[in-house]
């Protein structure tokens, strides 16, 4: 990337478990663009203090081609050092946390590069559903809870960004995902191509993020790969096509008293959110 060029930082706010990891990666399939994962664990490049899975590529491992060889400079902008190491003009990032994003963004409007905020939204028990597949040992309420408090600081952050921005259903880029990712596309100001939606097919160097997406990623790309699939996800992953395809997995999972749980915490503020009712 020449010194001189703009850049354009691409940002997903949201809750966790909403599909960041698939829609950063179609993003990050376009010409000249590179998805970081979840940027702010560029933090923990090099630290061996922290987990192995925290601090290295979810693809290569340690012997990342990308990640291995990049030092954060914090004096200077980061998406700017990342854009320059990758030779690209696009970041993505699947951070999602309201305050790496207001920091990121204020280095991109001071360096006078792009700024672009997408707000992905998702059915709240599809969330809590796959957390709570993850995490079976939290508490349920605290999970529904936690997950309240997460909308509603990303939806604060969309409220207040001063740029291109643009709110996006999981749901709904899932069952048509050409149509959302070009709305995408037009909102961040960068060219669409059919090629985006064949995510698997390109290379990918995530740091952090969904371990079934990245593995639907890295067992096109060549050599072995660091992710592993856990065994409560292992069949759904293994059976998968590599397409974008609608994840309702919550209908037949979620339990009963789980189900009656969130309608309990949570029916009134997921009302917007529901899907396929």
């Amino acid at each position: 990337m020449a010194p001189g060029h703009q850049i354009t930082g691409i940002s997903i706010c949201g809750a966790g478990h909403s599909g960041s990891t698939l829609l950063g990666m179609v993003l990050g399939s376009a010409h000249d663009a590179f998805y970081v994962g979840e940027g702010a664990k560029i933090r923990y490049l090099h630290d061996e203090k922290k987990p192995l899975k925290k601090r290295v590529c979810k693809i290569c491992g340690e012997a990342c081609e990308i990640w291995s060889r990049f030092h954060w400079n914090r004096d200077e902008p980061l998406y700017r050092q990342v854009a320059a190491h990758t030779n690209s003009r696009i970041i993505v990032d699947s951070t999602k946390n309201p305050d790496w994003i207001d920091a990121r963004t204020a280095e991109l409007n001071e360096t006078g590069d792009r700024s672009v905020l997408v707000l992905l939204l998702r059915d709240g028990r599809a969330v809590i559903n796959s957390r709570l597949r993850k995490y079976p040992d939290r508490d349920p309420e605290q999970q529904i809870l936690d997950w309240m408090a997460q909308v509603e600081r990303s939806e604060a952050l969309y409220r207040s960004f001063d740029g291109p921005k643009i709110r996006v259903r999981y749901e709904e880029f899932a069952s048509a995902p050409e149509s959302v990712t070009r709305d995408i596309c037009e909102a961040a100001g960068i060219a669409f191509e059919v090629g985006m939606l064949d995510f698997a097919a390109r290379t990918h160097h995530p740091l952090g993020g969904n371990n079934g997406t990245q593995f639907l990623a890295a067992r096109q790309q060549a050599g072995d790969s660091f992710v592993s699939l856990p065994n409560r996800t292992r069949d759904y992953y293994k059976d998968h096509s590599g397409g974008i395809s609608l994840d309702l997995r919550w209908k037949r999972e979620m339990k009963p008293e789980h189900s009656a749980l969130f309608e309990q915490v949570a029916g009134r503020f997921n009302t917007s959110l529901k899907w396929g009712e």
